[in-house]
């Protein structure tokens, strides 16, 4: 039997990666890592050509908040240098760089439907 808590992420990084596809959004890499050791639950190529760093909040119920509050300055800046060695690492061609977070709930009474709302530009790093 698996860590329900890390089933549950890999489900919404899954269900966040489809959605953002069908989008137009072009997802590059998933649980990035760089040296540094940072992880950036998604990488992906926005309509517009930025390249952003994507962090999902996952909650099984509202009850224990929306999934925004783990994302603190420590955390977005270490995400933010992930990114970099990313987008330094790649030949991928962007106009910016940004980091998003997208908070995924099951819908009330339909746990297999997500709930997805998206908030670009988190913060400055």
């Amino acid at each position: 039997m698996g860590d329900a808590r890390h089933d549950l992420g890999i489900a919404a990084e899954a269900a966040v990666a489809a959605w953002l596809e069908g989008r137009g959004w072009v997802v590059l890499g998933r649980r990035v890592r760089s040296p540094g050791g940072g992880e950036v639950d998604l990488v992906a190529l926005d309509p517009g050509r930025c390249l952003v760093a994507i962090e999902v909040r996952a909650r099984r119920t509202a009850r224990t908040g929306i999934g925004s509050e783990p994302i603190d300055p420590r955390r977005t800046a270490r995400t933010g240098r992930t990114l970099v060695a990313f987008a330094a690492s790649s030949a991928i061609d962007h106009r910016a760089l940004r980091i998003d977070l997208v908070s995924v709930m099951p819908e009330p009474g339909d746990a297999a439907t997500w709930r997805l709302r998206r908030t670009p530009d988190i913060g400055a790093w």
